[in-house]
């Protein structure tokens, strides 16, 4: 909040602008003096005022992260399509996103997105429109391909298994992103939830959100106290939340504790080589295995 990209105000009355641009005015000038812990950015000297309307506001705040959760749809189509043609997406997503135009940010191609904001706010766009009787198409398509990429996670764990009725599958990560115990539209829920239909058996780790976890939801999963006790007997593992402490765990002991040792990297977060010298099968998302 202190070094923002741009401030939106929308307001009908120019007293409440006036008292609004005099409240952020040390943001907009950048003229506070920064904490030590958080140095101004260099890029950050002057930030932007858009002052609109109420309604144009509204509609800047869910077309941005409507904006963003359709990049990341995107980059999941791509990989899908770049699994059946023998690309690697991981190199096709950094050659568009070097093009100044695009932009690397949200070009990460995996789960897909979760969290509050890009599922209510693209709804709220499509319901909208659709009072309008006005249809967006986009946005719904990008709302489909996340759901998909949920799916395409078991499509994933039945190739290699075949059969996931009575298989454990650990699970590591259950907050809808690193460093929160958020569950919100979590992809890792909706996974383990497909997964407990189809008779597998569910262990689960978490640094933060196995708590709320076990309080929230009432299903049959263990919950591990670290990512050792998840790999143990474990027919596979995915990897759904990219906490940085799982970039660091001992692949070869895992391995060595499995029934199968097959981890679906469900964020293209892990260096393949690496895991694979310790033993497992490596499995990502929009690369040939």
């Amino acid at each position: 909040s202190l070094y923002p990209d741009r401030i939106v105000i929308g307001a009908g009355d120019d007293k409440v602008v006036a008292q609004l641009r005099t409240l952020y005015q040390p943001f907009l000038e950048q003229s506070f003096e920064p904490p030590e812990f958080l140095p101004r950015p260099a890029c950050c000297q002057q930030v932007p005022l858009v002052q609109t309307s109420v309604v144009s506001s509204e509609l800047i705040k869910y077309a941005a992260n409507a904006f963003l959760a359709t990049k990341i749809s995107f980059a999941n189509e791509l990989s899908l399509l770049a699994e059946h043609c023998g690309a690697d997406v991981n190199d096709v997503t950094r050659g568009i996103g070097l093009d100044h135009r695009i932009g690397p940010a949200f070009l990460k191609a995996g789960l897909g997105w979760g969290g509050s904001c890009f599922a209510k706010d693209t709804a709220a766009l499509v319901r909208t429109a659709g009072e309008y009787g006005i249809s967006l198409h986009i946005t719904e398509a990008a709302r489909c391909a996340n759901t998909r990429q949920r799916g395409h996670a078991i499509v994933k764990l039945q190739q290699e298994l075949r059969i996931l009725q009575g298989k454990t599958i650990g699970v590591l990560g259950l907050s809808f992103k690193p460093h929160t115990d958020d569950l919100r539209d979590s992809p890792a829920l909706d996974i383990i939830g497909r997964l407990l239909q189809r008779g597998a058996r569910v262990r689960a780790h978490d640094p933060a959100a196995m708590q709320r976890t076990q309080a929230e939801y009432s299903w049959d999963v263990e919950y591990c106290k670290n990512a050792e006790a998840v790999a143990q007997d474990a027919d596979a593992l995915l990897l759904a939340t990219e906490w940085p402490q799982y970039g660091r765990l001992p692949w070869k002991r895992l391995a060595s504790r499995m029934r199968t040792p097959l981890l679906l990297d469900g964020r293209n977060f892990l260096d393949r080589s690496t895991v694979e010298r310790a033993g497992f099968r490596y499995v990502d998302f929009g690369r040939c295995a």
